[in-house]
């Protein structure tokens, strides 16, 4: 875990740091490395090494683990905690979720007309992908995270908060199996096609066309969506 001695900035008399306590910064920072792929499921988690890992003392390391726990993010094993592997049965609910939930989004705007995307936000979100499209960037498992923020303006485009920070909830929760999807050039140049389509048709205001091209991004067979995640997750599982 590529943390280093002093990973966190110096804590004062009172046992804060910039930013916050130091069990939230501990939190934060440990959740972050978990969530963007940097601790390998086979790596042990204890209170000894991630204290030395930040430099304090265990409580606020037990703390963090305590909430990442309740997370669902880290599980206790026999020598302390490790990072949470979805098996294949959950990720199928948690897929077949994030399908619901990012259609929900246009679908909404269908059956409502009074329910109007926010042009702006998602102006600004096809400029960008504009921009990748024109500078492709090499094939990293971070680039989940753009994709992700795509997905996160989509959705908060069309209005409804609880729907957005439902569907942000998901994509964390299957993030460190999703990353691994994009190592192939050939997969970030689609994805980057596909998003801009999905953009430019809801600005059309062709939102029938939208819907389709956004079934058709993130998965209308569940099973080939699935299948995808099988080779992210072997992908994983190598690389870790």
């Amino acid at each position: 875990m590529p943390i280093g001695p002093h990973g966190l900035a110096a804590a004062g008399p009172t046992g804060t740091a910039a930013g916050g306590s130091l069990r939230e910064q501990v939190y934060q920072q440990l959740r972050d490395e978990i969530l963007n792929g940097r601790v390998s499921p086979r790596e042990r988690l204890t209170e000894p090494k991630l204290s030395r890992a930040f430099d304090v003392s265990r409580t606020p390391v037990r703390e963090a683990l305590s909430r990442l726990l309740s997370d669902g993010l880290v599980e206790r094993t026999d020598f302390g905690y490790a990072v949470v592997v979805p098996s294949l049965a959950s990720l199928r609910d948690l897929y077949e979720l994030r399908i619901t939930l990012e259609l929900r989004g246009v679908a909404r705007a269908i059956e409502n007309p009074q329910v109007q995307h926010d042009r702006a936000l998602l102006g600004a979100e096809l400029a960008r992908w504009q921009e990748l499209r024109d500078d492709v960037p090499e094939p990293d498992p971070s680039f989940v995270v753009l994709d992700e923020g795509f997905h996160r303006a989509l959705s908060q485009a069309s209005g409804n908060a609880q729907l957005t920070d439902a569907l942000v909830a998901v994509n964390q929760k299957i993030r460190a199996v999703r990353m691994h999807d994009f190592v192939e050039d050939e997969r970030i140049t689609a994805t980057i096609a596909e998003h801009i389509e999905i953009l430019e048709l809801v600005l059309a205001e062709r939102l029938g066309e939208a819907l389709t091209a956004l079934h058709q991004h993130v998965g209308e067979s569940l099973e080939v969506v699935m299948q995808r995640a099988s080779h992210a997750m072997a992908r994983m599982a190598v690389n870790g």
